[in-house]
């Protein structure tokens, strides 16, 4: 009865240290940019800009040295709803045709443009009514969702024009042990058209990848690696074999201690 046992035992501890070889990570695959040597100069060549696309909710605020002849340009909503109240700018919406409705000007098409070439479409098309405008423009719903094997993942909203693959992986708590950096896929869309890129973070090309450099409502999904998935597949049915073998293991010992 006892051999019997035993060899039960022997079985269990076999397998736990199976799952326990089995789930770990080689170091290299955790360390990014590895192929980087010490004090190696990368030049940054990447030409990203963040251009508008359809559904962006975009912050426009005009201002000249004279006030009266800007404040057309500059609309607010709140400003009469009651005394003591804060007024709120209004944001414009770039439609399905590209186009944003303007005070003043009308309809201007800024889809595919980076802010700084709005600035100057928009300087264009106000030459007949203002001197030397100073145009301020911001995006106001640019957020990025990663997912996958990260700690925390969600959807982040990004403060700023631009934002890094590194400095989004960072809201998310980071990729986690058991997750793949040399394939992470980037989903963007173009007009209605999902875009799929891979980037591998282990190598220092990664920095002139086009995917380096997120972009408004990007999605970023970190594929779990071998390991991960290996603990993916225990489901309900193996934890409650491992406590039953538990409680033998345990019953075993009992017994023995006690003969």
């Amino acid at each position: 009865m006892y051999t019997s046992m035993f060899q039960k035992i022997k079985v269990a501890c076999f397998l736990g240290a199976t799952c326990i070889v089995a789930s770990c990570t080689s170091t290299k695959d955790v360390v990014y940019f590895q192929d980087a040597d010490q004090f190696e100069t990368l030049v940054d060549d990447n030409t990203f800009s963040t251009k508008f696309k359809v559904d962006d909710l975009v912050s426009i605020h005009v201002s000249t040295l004279d006030p009266e002849a800007s404040a057309p340009f500059n609309l607010f909503r709140g400003a009469e709803e009651g005394i003591g109240m804060r007024p709120e700018q209004v944001n414009y919406l770039v439609d399905k045709n590209g186009e944003i409705d303007f005070p003043v000007i009308g309809k201007v098409k800024i889809e595919g443009l980076s802010p700084s070439e709005t600035k100057d479409l928009l300087r264009e098309k106000m030459a007949d009514y203002l001197k030397d405008p100073i145009i301020n423009i911001r995006i106001r719903n640019f957020t990025v969702t990663i997912l996958g094997a990260v700690n925390r993942p969600g959807t982040y909203p990004i403060n700023g024009e631009q934002i890094t693959i590194m400095e989004a992986l960072g809201y998310a708590g980071d990729i986690g042990i058991k997750g793949r950096r040399d394939n992470v896929m980037v989903i963007r869309d173009f007009d209605g058209t999902k875009v799929y890129n891979r980037i591998n973070l282990n190598q220092k090309e990664s920095l002139k990848s086009p995917v380096y450099y997120l972009t408004q409502n990007d999605v970023v999904y970190v594929e779990p690696n071998k390991s991960g998935k290996t603990q993916s597949n225990f489901d309900q049915r193996a934890s409650i074999a491992v406590s039953i073998i538990s409680v033998l293991i345990t019953s075993t010992v009992v017994l023995l201690t006690r003969n």
